[in-house]
């Protein structure tokens, strides 16, 4: 099967993402613990921040597994997953999950 550029393409794409939302995350769950103590509400504020961390992480899973082309269905998780890491998520997610879906029978 000859390779196209879709996969690698793809997997970048869900790596930026990835990266963008443990940044992301980290950000929010830093200033949550800074906020939650003037708020009095116990850490609330940061859960949104260990969310978009995990967000991130299969996002680069995903991304590293389409660069290598294993585990189609890892790698489709991790660009939908992507999706919710807005703005950056949002766009490249939706590049990759297309770009991943037209080069599924590359993957092994």
């Amino acid at each position: 099967m000859e390779r196209t550029w879709k996969p690698t393409t793809a997997g970048i794409l869900t790596i930026i993402s990835g990266c963008y939302g443990v940044g992301m995350g980290a950000w929010v769950t830093a200033w949550g613990g800074i906020m939650s103590p003037l708020a009095e509400v116990g850490g609330v504020y940061a859960l949104p921040g260990i969310g978009a961390i995990g967000l991130g992480i299969v996002a680069l899973v995903g991304g590293v597994y389409a660069l290598r082309r294993k585990v189609w269905g890892l790698v489709l998780t991790g660009t939908i997953l992507a999706l919710p890491l807005f703005p950056i998520g949002t766009v490249l997610g939706i590049l990759a999950t297309i770009l991943v879906s037209l080069g599924k029978k590359e993957f092994g």
